[in-house]
């Protein structure tokens, strides 16, 4: 799990709105006031004249800046990721705080909409959301209809009850099993495809129950009809901790990988390529790292730095480093 260091936001922040502002699209015109049938549940914040970019607010596509809003849909039931607040219907937490600290550095308001995990990228594929911020991991199924700026990394820990819960090592320990996961999410896909495995080595399968939430697969495990859960680990985490007692990790995390901000896939890769050349003037050399339209950085000043770590992110949605 990585941790957040203040030049690295500020370099996100950055790199995130230029991301948005360059590959959005008039798709991205939805009334600000978009909600998820779920819940209606918003937390919008103003931008503050301090903290806008005006390099980056000029960037910004006209439909969006004509709205003054980003729309950024979450699924507000993973905490402590993003949750409902003590009000009852804002969205808090990590991404919520992320979205609005970008929409600023844009000269806009976010609009963090309360949505079901599994309808914020078909949201985001068909202009109702201008970003979608709920502990996406960027896999390479999603990227085929969104795009991804990375900023986060994170693994998948199991969590049972902790009295006559069962133990379990990793995934290949799940045959034969109840599990509960929150529908659309790299937990659903992993217990799923494990279910397979086992039952081509001759093992029970695993008995795989998908939940619209994660509040509600939490909710089958404390009443029973679960053995055990799955959640990323910041989230298992917080599960644990916040039940009292009621709920204990078990086995070793698993699966690190990037979260990544989703975004409408821009129209042409390369004409983003482009226009991050044009507007940050930067030379671009590319890294073996399995991507060839990533790009390296080369690191003269803390400007510099911060200009070409965006164009970097820009580019694919590398995972950030520090340097």
């Amino acid at each position: 799990m990585s941790i957040w260091r203040k030049p690295l936001l500020a370099a996100l922040l950055l790199s995130c709105a230029v991301t948005v502002a360059a590959c959005g699209s008039s798709n991205s015109s939805s009334s600000s006031s978009s909600s998820s049938s779920a819940s209606t549940s918003t937390s919008t914040a103003a931008p503050s004249s301090s903290t806008a970019n005006s390099a980056v607010a000029k960037l910004v596509p006209a439909a969006i800046k004509s709205k003054g809003t980003l729309t950024v849909a979450a699924d507000a039931s993973y905490a402590p990721n993003e949750f409902i607040g003590s009000d009852g219907h804002t969205v808090v937490g990590m991404d919520a705080d992320l979205s609005k600290a970008l929409a600023a550095v844009m000269g806009l308001k976010a609009n963090v909409v309360n949505a079901t995990f599994d309808t914020i990228i078909p949201g985001l594929a068909a202009g109702k959301y201008d970003m979608g911020a709920s502990s996406f991991t960027d896999t390479k199924e999603r990227e085929k209809t969104v795009d991804f700026v990375d900023y986060f990394s994170a693994g998948t820990s199991f969590f049972t009850k902790a009295s006559g819960g069962v133990s379990v090592g990793g995934l290949a320990d799940l045959c034969g099993k109840t599990v509960s996961v929150e529908s659309g999410t790299t937990e659903e896909t992993d217990a799923k495809g494990q279910s397979s495995k086992c039952k081509a080595a001759g093992k029970p399968a695993v008995n795989v129950l998908v939940f619209p939430t994660q509040s509600a697969a939490n909710l089958a495990l404390s009443s029973g009809r679960a053995q055990l859960s799955m959640a990323d680990s910041p989230v298992a985490d917080y599960q644990v901790k916040q039940s009292n007692g009621t709920f204990k990790r078990v086995g070793q995390p698993y699966g690190t990988a990037p979260y990544g901000l989703a975004l409408p896939k821009c129209a042409g890769r390369a004409g983003c390529a482009q226009g991050a050349r044009e507007q940050w003037h930067i030379r671009l050399d590319p890294v073996e790292v399995g991507h060839p339209e990533r790009c390296n950085p080369r690191v003269r000043d803390e400007d510099q730095r911060r200009d070409e770590l965006a164009v970097r992110l820009w580019l694919r949605g590398e995972r950030l480093r520090a340097f």
